[in-house]
């Protein structure tokens, strides 16, 4: 079954979220900022995104600014800061089997969607 990391606050993640109910697929939502990711499930995630743990970051995020930018950080450590934070992380996720998009530009996740169908 499809998933989506969804924000509802974030406009961008609400349009996604109203694409993926036009699709007539079954998915499920995460509210991820209050169902956190483990380290385990954002590793798997940065997997099926084929993302570096930095590409999956909301560096404009105060929490980032003022607490990890400038510091040397391991992939690791990055991975952490958003299980810790979960608002770091970029949104919305969209995720069917072994593939993820982020859903911010709805003209990509039109064609993800139908690759998969």
């Amino acid at each position: 079954m499809m998933q989506i990391y969804h924000n509802q606050r974030c406009g961008k993640s609400r349009n996604c979220l109203l694409l993926l109910e036009k699709s007539k697929e079954e998915f499920e939502i995460i509210n991820y900022l209050i169902t956190r990711p483990t380290v385990a499930e954002l590793k798997i995630l940065l997997q099926k995104l084929n993302f570096s743990p930095m590409e999956l970051v909301r560096q404009k995020e105060k929490i980032w600014i003022e607490n990890y930018k400038g510091k040397t950080l391991t992939p690791d450590d990055i991975i952490e800061a958003m299980a810790e934070n979960p608002i770091l992380i970029e949104r919305p996720i969209v995720v069917k089997g072994n593939q993820a998009i982020i859903g911010r530009d709805l003209d990509n996740v039109i064609p993800f969607l139908q690759t998969l169908t």
